[in-house]
């Protein structure tokens, strides 16, 4: 842990990066896939459910279905037959998920919570809805941050990175932060180009195209939103899922 005024914060632009980061023990690490799957376990917290099981793929999904679980899944933009549920947020507008725990498998941000769930780092999960308690979070931990963007198949992606810059920046303005690294003064630059118009920058981000083709692009004004909710979902490294924890 970092006692000293200045925290490190560096940005990591994909999970294949993650290995290389600078070494430091107890850091926490902000996990992101703004499209979709962090925005939607955000979601599903808000709207009751207790435990989310991160997956490696939908291999292991199908086994958790099998074993009576409720599932969502995603694979390159589509769901799985044999997922009850998708990788989009309103999907998760239900009551039926309250008190409930799902397997949960994305192509990404599923496998980017697993690389950072090393037991001396605090992972938590981050988009723009829950804004503020994600800073709340950070702020009272007095740990160096790690964004780690969960990319597209471990290659850049904008959309998580100019979230990671949103995200810096209201850190630097803390003022208890120092950049570690060029990927932290690239997001940053990339979200000052883009706030302005944050929908048509998405809009033309090669996964919004994607999941235009898709049919799967009504989400995005709730998913560029600031603070829609409360939840935080937080990793439980010894259990291996996600739980709510919202920092009053």
């Amino acid at each position: 842990m970092n006692h000293s005024c200045s925290r490190s914060l560096e940005v990591c632009l994909s999970p294949a990066l993650f290995p290389f980061r600078d070494a430091r023990e107890s850091a926490l690490v902000v996990v992101v896939d703004i499209l979709r799957a962090t925005t939607s376990m955000i979601t599903a917290f808000d709207y009751g459910i207790e435990y989310i099981i991160p997956l490696s793929g939908t291999e292991e999904a199908k086994r958790f279905k099998n074993r009576g679980f409720l599932v969502a899944a995603e694979q390159d933009g589509l769901k799985p037959d044999f997922a009850d549920f998708g990788n989009g947020a309103f999907e998760f507008m239900t009551p039926q998920l309250k008190g409930k725990t799902i397997g949960y498998s994305t192509t990404n941000g599923t496998k980017a919570i697993k690389t950072a769930a090393d037991e001396s780092n605090i992972v938590v999960i981050g988009a723009f809805i829950n804004f503020d308690s994600l800073l709340r979070k950070i702020q009272y931990s007095y740990r160096d941050v790690i964004i780690l963007c969960s990319g597209w198949k471990n290659s850049f992606c904008m959309e998580d990175t100019v979230f990671a810059g949103a995200l810096t920046e209201a850190l630097l303005l803390a003022g208890s932060f120092t950049l570690n690294g060029d990927a932290a003064m690239m997001s940053l630059d990339l979200w000052k180009s883009a706030n302005e118009d944050l929908s048509g920058f998405m809009h033309r981000t090669s996964h919004m195209q994607r999941l235009k083709k898709l049919g799967q692009d009504d989400v995005l004004d709730y998913t560029i939103s600031f603070n829609k909710v409360e939840a935080l979902p937080v990793y439980d490294h010894h259990k291996e899922w996600l739980y709510n924890d919202v920092t009053e």
